[in-house]
Parts: structure tokens; C-alpha cells; sequence
């Protein structure tokens, strides 16, 4: 029961601003390398404050790990059979629930790696985190999953 979802405009837009954000935060990083801070904040409360600082080479790891996030969520947008669709997947309904879910994971995609160059920037400046950051996150995070949820729901 294998189905390849086709990529929208939506996709292959979420794509491309995902490569350029990645690239650029890697790109502002290199020409920046050497103005940053050796003690940067890498660990924030839930205010924003830093409890914990590290070297500037953890920025680095921070790099790697939004691109295996970006690089396995885009894999698994690949294989819609194993995505847990929350709704029975019928031969009539399963182009709209895995269209849906992959608009989901692309929007999720796009959350996950904003909120990572965000951070490595902001480390980068040695700044904490703005007390916006923590709610406006989990509204980007959870806001999206409620829509395509709700959407889901409608289109079974």
C-alpha cells in the first residue's frame, strides 16, 4: 500500500526557505566565527534566563542537530504508510490525509528549523531569550498540529 504524496507549491516552497535558512545560519556562523564569544548561553529557564554557558563550539552542535531534524522529517515525508494518521486510511480518503499530514510535517519542518537558527543565532550574540520566546514557540509548535488535526478530523 505504498502512495508517494506529490509535492505542492507548499512544499517545495517550505523546502527551499528551510535550505536557505539552514545555509544562511551556517553562513552567518563562518563569517561570524571569530567576533563570537568563547562563553556563550546554551541551556535558558523557562524566562529566557541562561543556566547553563558552554563554548562556542557547542553552536556547531546545535547546526548539526537541526539538520538531521530537517534531513529525518524530510526522509519521513517520503513514506506517508507509517505516519500515525489518527483516522482510518481508506482508499477514497488517503490522498487528502496524507496531503494534509505532509502540509503538517512541511509546517512542522519549517517550526523546528526557524526555532533552531533562532537560537544558534541568538547564542551566537551571547543574548538570552526573550520572554516572547517560550510562548510564541509553543504556539508555533502546537498551533499548527491543532489545525491539520481539526482538518484531518473533517476529511476522513
Amino acid at each position: 500500500m505504498f502512495m508517494k504524496v506529490k509535492n505542492s507549491k507548499y512544499d517545495i516552497t517550505v523546502n527551499l526557505v528551510c535550505i536557505i535558512l539552514l545555509v544562511g545560519t551556517m553562513l552567518y556562523l563562518g563569517v561570524n566565527w571569530n567576533s563570537i564569544s568563547d562563553k556563550i548561553p546554551v541551556h535558558f529557564n523557562a524566562i529566557g534566563v541562561a543556566d547553563r554557558w558552554g563554548n562556542k563550539g557547542e553552536l556547531l552542535v546545535l547546526q548539526i542537530i537541526s539538520w538531521i531534524m530537517y534531513l529525518g522529517m524530510t526522509a519521513i515525508e517520503h513514506y506517508p504508510q507509517i505516519w500515525n494518521t489518527g483516522v482510518i486510511v481508506t482508499e477514497e480518503n488517503k490522498e487528502r490525509v496524507y496531503r494534509i499530514l505532509k502540509n503538517m510535517l512541511g509546517t512542522l519542518k519549517l517550526t523546528v528549523v526557524v526555532v533552531f537558527m533562532f537560537l544558534t543565532i541568538n547564542s551566537a550574540l551571547a543574548q538570552e531569550l526573550p520572554t516572547w520566546f517560550l510562548p510564541i514557540f509553543l504556539v508555533l509548535l502546537f498551533g499548527p498540529m491543532i489545525f491539520f488535526i481539526k482538518k484531518l478530523v473533517r476529511a476522513k
